[in-house]
């Protein structure tokens, strides 16, 4: 009988946690996902000689904060570049900075970088980020919805 009794006092205190759980803890927080920047009309667009930059598990760092990108990024049907670098919001969450450097040893030669410096804005944090390349992949740079031919990649990269 005390077994009964003491199961029932440990559901009810276990029930009465439950309750007071604080919702944030059963919400689950956004994890990465892909986020892609298109340089001059970005891979694909026909009559564009466009690549984009594709991070595969990307989190959008906070305000004022900086994260890794890591990736690649489409520059034609096979060439394929390994991207990494570091992507840094501003403090009032209106800039974007993504600074990457990329090899493809048979596209690029063995050893070689390109490397991009990618300033973007925003008019408010809802709003999309917008701006440009400096480097390798000079041209306008836009944040753009990750397709399915941009998450696919070729088995033969050159």
């Amino acid at each position: 009988m005390k077994f009964n009794s003491i199961a029932q006092s440990s559901l009810a205190v276990l029930s009465l946690m439950l309750t007071t759980v604080p919702s944030f803890a059963t919400t689950p927080a956004a994890g990465p996902a892909p986020y892609c920047i298109a340089v001059n009309g970005g891979f694909g667009n026909s009559g564009y000689s466009g690549s984009t930059y594709v991070a595969r598990n990307f989190t959008m760092p906070d305000p004022n904060k900086c994260t890794a990108w890591t990736g690649y990024t489409k520059t034609s049907a096979t060439v394929i570049f390994t991207t990494s670098g570091t992507a840094c919001v501003s403090s009032d969450n209106l800039a974007l900075t993504v600074s990457v450097s990329s090899a493809d040893p048979d596209y690029l030669g063995v050893g070689k970088l390109a490397v991009d410096y990618i300033k973007m804005s925003r008019s408010s944090a809802s709003d999309p980020f917008s701006g440009s390349d400096a480097g390798y992949l000079t041209g306008a740079a836009d944040a753009v919805s990750c397709t399915n031919d941009l998450l696919t990649l070729p088995a033969i990269h050159d």
